[in-house]
């Protein structure tokens, strides 16, 4: 087994996961990335990959392994944020939503734990206040990372015995466009900073099944639907 720790994360070609991916890189990962869109910079070790394909993913997959032979840290980023009324839902949306924040983190999460029982790693799933604080137009958002935060309990509870431990971050608001420069967000820098250090110094005889992150300060603004959200 190669000595380098490496890490696999989803959806690092912009944001949080793009945050995430350059904390690993910079505390000495070697970073493979599951990316529809490449972000471009050569230490992201992107790998193209459509992650509501099923076929796509196993294939990428493979190439994983093809790369390397060992898994230390997996993190789940990618996410689809479908908004709208139960009325308006369509379809494609629902299926979008089931099968990039629900299906995918369990066929990846399969694929993965003979690497990441080998290596007695970690997996970090990154969920969302959405699961538990519900808003107008957000059934596709909202169930779907409460369908992630009990895929992940799970996960911990059949895990364990095999050395391999889950943790589910629940964040509130990130300032995950390149402009977004708002005080009352999270930085993706300093999310990627905290992920790196609950991976790295969480103890190894302690598991945290979930834990919630807010920004540091709040905006006393009343708003409605998604927005609201954004205020925690």
């Amino acid at each position: 087994m190669s000595e380098q720790r490496v890490a696999l994360v989803t959806g690092t070609n912009r944001g949080a996961g793009n945050g995430i991916a350059l904390a690993l890189h910079a505390a000495g990962y070697r970073v493979i990335s599951l990316n529809r869109t490449p972000g471009g910079a050569p230490e992201l070790g992107e790998i193209i990959c459509d992650l509501s394909d099923p076929a796509a993913l196993t294939e990428a997959l493979a190439e994983v392994r093809r790369r390397t032979d060992r898994l230390d840290v997996c993190v789940w980023n990618a996410a689809v944020r479908r908004l709208g009324t139960m009325e308006e839902l369509d379809e494609e949306s629902w299926a979008a939503s089931v099968a990039v924040n629900l299906v995918s983190p369990a066929l990846l999460t399969r694929g993965t734990l003979p690497m990441l029982r080998e290596s007695g790693g970690m997996y970090v799933f990154v969920g969302s206040h959405a699961a538990t604080r519900y808003f107008e137009g957000g059934a596709a958002y909202s169930a779907t990372k409460a369908g992630l935060k009990a895929l992940v309990e799970v996960l911990l509870l059949e895990e364990r015995g095999h050395g391999v431990r889950a943790v589910l971050v629940s964040p509130g608001a990130i300032a995950n466009r390149a402009w977004d420069d708002s005080p009352t967000k999270i930085s993706t820098a300093s999310f990627g900073s905290f992920v790196v250090d609950l991976v790295d110094r969480m103890p190894a005889d302690l598991a945290v099944g979930e834990i919630e992150v807010r920004p540091a300060v709040l905006e006393q603004v009343r708003e409605h639907g998604i927005a609201r959200l954004q205020r925690v």
